[in-house]
């Protein structure tokens, strides 16, 4: 996990101010962990920029784990982001009904803003749905996963 003084002093996150410590945000237990996950998985597959300052501004409205929350986004990184945005297409395609169609991304504004009429439902669409979907599966993939791991830890104690 990023480190809690590195996460404090970035230059993007100092609008938070005096927020950013608040000792519950950086503590870990099932409660923060699985809101970290619900809220980092969430804006992982929200296609704007600063994707980092959104979730920890959720984080702290939510009180989920900071640098968690900050950590999970770079799920979508430029390695993955075009074979995930490129699902998120797939899947408001299929919601939509609309048919695929083909188009060839380039770095500019212009292809996006035009974009927005023809690919962009389906895509925003697909987004929404993704984000929302990793991130009650990763909540209560948490919360399972934590009681799972502190039951096994229980009986291990009791046969000692």
């Amino acid at each position: 996990m990023p480190d809690h003084h590195t996460i404090k002093s970035h230059k993007h996150l100092q609008i938070f101010g005096e927020l950013l410590h608040n000792g519950n945000l950086w503590h870990l237990n099932r409660r923060s962990v699985a809101k970290a996950f619900a809220v980092g998985l969430f804006f992982a597959f929200v296609p704007v920029p600063f994707q980092m300052i959104l979730s920890a501004g959720m984080a702290i409205i939510v009180h989920a784990n900071l640098p968690l929350s900050i950590a999970l986004v770079w799920i979508t990184n430029p390695l993955t982001m075009p074979a995930i945005f490129y699902f998120c297409y797939l899947v408001g395609t299929w919601l939509l009904g609309a048919p695929e169609q083909k188009f060839v991304f380039e770095a500019s504004w212009q292809w996006v803003v035009n974009s927005l009429s023809t690919i962009g439902p389906s895509f925003l669409l697909g987004c929404g749905v993704l984000a929302t979907l990793f991130s009650i599966l990763g909540y209560f993939g948490i919360q399972a996963l934590w009681r799972y791991s502190v039951s096994k830890e229980w009986q291990k104690r009791s046969k000692r």
